[in-house]
């Protein structure tokens, strides 16, 4: 499938052939159906909940699956030019991740105010980082690092190989889990909720599938709402993860097809999350991977209870201290 497709959904057989692709490279990670006292009381004891603990994945995020998937396309002249990366954090550590299992240098750009501790990740792996001041700069930087070295530009969230690439967590929850009623998955760019809602919508068109985005970072639900992909002066979130400045075509197209309805939360509901997995689940979460279970307890408490749901924990890259400070624990 062609990285210029626009909006071209993949097929069940493309998504499986995929998952084949990246077994024994990537974890299929495990479901956790969380029915603790505490989760109970919030959503009701006839709700049932299943957790996707995409956290517990290599570089700890989704972010592996997609970006192995491109890199995995590359041919070995392109591999040994490596490859180059714009991030927050977590698809940086993932592609760093991926081009030391293909033995690709990589050389990644994060902003100036990044997590130090994603940073060193980065480090760590084995790529070259490059701090930019912000994320207009960081995009400028990866463009003239592509144009000058020729290596391969690694799109945080956008293309068909991206959405294939998350599609397999689609695929492999709804195997693991069967039939649900609605799942909620976080919308940074629309990478991982474009591909997870094909999946999901394909092996079952009546499951309710929502995003969730933090207020300060709407750039999908105003896409929505416009008809096109729009973008914002700046986002304005603890989640960093989910702060995309804009949304893109190939992703949004997708997400416009097989997502049901964007939701907001603010970032206090997602640091109740943070402390709520934490005190029930025991996971020690980023912002971003608190998302989806604050918009279960938030905007869509009540349309889902007594429902089979699903939800995504997108990631954990945060230090420890970062963590204590935001859910208060």
């Amino acid at each position: 499938m062609s990285e210029t497709t626009l909006s071209q959904p993949a097929t069940l057989v493309e998504i499986r052939q995929t998952h084949e692709r990246l077994r024994g490279l990537v974890l299929e990670t495990p479901v956790w159906q969380w029915q603790t006292d505490e989760i109970s009381e919030i959503v009701g004891s006839e709700t049932s909940l299943f957790l996707k603990l995409e956290l517990l994945q290599h570089t700890g995020s989704f972010k592996a699956r997609g970006a192995l998937n491109v890199m995995l396309s590359l041919d070995e002249a392109q591999l040994r030019r490596g490859v180059t990366a714009v991030s927050a954090g977590n698809h940086a550590i993932a592609v760093a991740w991926a081009a030391k299992k293909l033995g690709a240098p990589a050389k990644v750009v994060m902003f100036k105010g990044a997590n130090p501790y994603r940073m060193q990740r980065c480090r760590d792996i084995g790529a070259e980082l490059i701090v930019a001041e912000n994320v207009a700069e960081a995009f400028e930087m990866a463009g003239r690092i592509q144009s000058e070295e020729g290596r391969y530009f690694v799109h945080p969230f956008e293309g068909p190989l991206t959405a294939l690439g998350t599609a397999t967590i689609g695929l492999e929850f709804y195997e693991q889990v069967g039939d649900l009623d609605a799942v909620i998955i976080p919308i940074g760019g629309g990478g991982l909720a474009a591909g997870m809602s094909m999946a999901i919508k394909l092996r079952n068109p009546n499951c309710q599938v929502f995003g969730v985005e933090p207020e300060g970072a709407d750039t999908m639900y105003r896409s929505f709402h416009e008809g096109s992909p729009q973008s914002i002066d700046k986002p304005r979130t603890i989640a960093d993860s989910l702060g995309a400045p804009y949304a893109l075509p190939y992703s949004f197209g997708l997400c416009r097809q097989f997502i049901d309805e964007v939701v907001l939360i603010s970032d206090e509901q997602m640091r109740k999350a943070m402390n709520l997995l934490f005190r029930s689940m025991k996971l020690a979460v980023e912002p971003a991977g608190s998302a989806a279970t604050a918009a279960l307890c938030g905007p869509l408490l009540e349309r889902l209870r007594g429902k089979r749901v699903g939800v995504m924990v997108c990631g954990a890259n945060i230090d420890l201290e970062t963590f204590a400070k935001l859910a208060g624990v």
